[in-house]
């Protein structure tokens, strides 16, 4: 219980810091995107750094739903604490879309509006997921100490190298819907944006089987 209490709450601020640097962000930046994304990512990455390493020795410090897969199919969790956390990751996220929104003063139920489709952008987000998943694996394996701050600095440069913007996450992907700010998504978007994610976990999972069974 302690685990999934700490995933609710480390993806809830995760959240939080990603919705509340956009949106102040594209505030003080007058509508200047490039201002706006700097301020999203540099937060962003800072807030992971933190997290992760205050929550880590505590959860592992998922807050990821691939995440959480990828250490499931590697034996590393159980199929009943990956559903756990799951569900503390969702509902997670969306709680702190929601806290955000009530400290700007915003309504809280929101629909974002902003339309991110196109292959380009599909494409984008399976890419970036398999970065992700695939910096976890080998970090663990390699700088198990520096997992923290690889896994910042890989989303903040993931901002810009990106044209999906790094979401890779589909708690992070589900939740941004809920806000029709900066770092919003359309809900219109989702299947495509999750299934892309998905397809980029598969295929780092497959690579890390068939490497296994070479070495065996």
């Amino acid at each position: 219980m302690k685990a999934f209490i700490v995933e609710f709450i480390g993806t809830a601020l995760l959240l939080a810091v990603v919705t509340g640097s956009g949106i102040m962000g594209d505030t003080l930046g007058v509508g200047n995107a490039a201002v706006a994304l700097l301020g999203n990512s540099i937060a962003t990455g800072a807030g992971l750094y933190v997290l992760i390493t205050l929550l880590g020795p505590m959860s592992g410090a998922h807050f990821n739903p691939v995440v959480s897969l990828m250490f499931w199919r590697l034996g590393e969790l159980k199929l009943k604490k990956m559903l756990g956390y799951w569900f503390s990751q969702f509902t997670g996220a969306i709680m702190g879309v929601w806290l955000t929104h009530v400290m700007f003063g915003y309504s809280i139920m929101q629909e974002s509006t902003k339309s991110r489709a196109g292959i380009g952008i599909w494409v984008s987000e399976l890419i970036s997921t398999a970065v992700l998943l695939g910096v976890v694996y080998i970090g663990l394996k390699t700088a198990k100490e520096k997992i923290p701050m690889l896994v910042a600095l890989t989303v903040t440069a993931g901002y810009w190298f990106t044209s999906s913007t790094f979401f890779s996450n589909p708690a992070v992907t589900v939740a941004r819907s809920f806000t029709n700010t900066f770092v919003g998504i359309s809900p219109e978007n989702i299947v495509e944006f999750i299934s892309a994610e998905i397809i980029g976990a598969i295929l780092v999972l497959s690579i890390v089987n068939l490497a296994k069974n070479k070495t065996d």
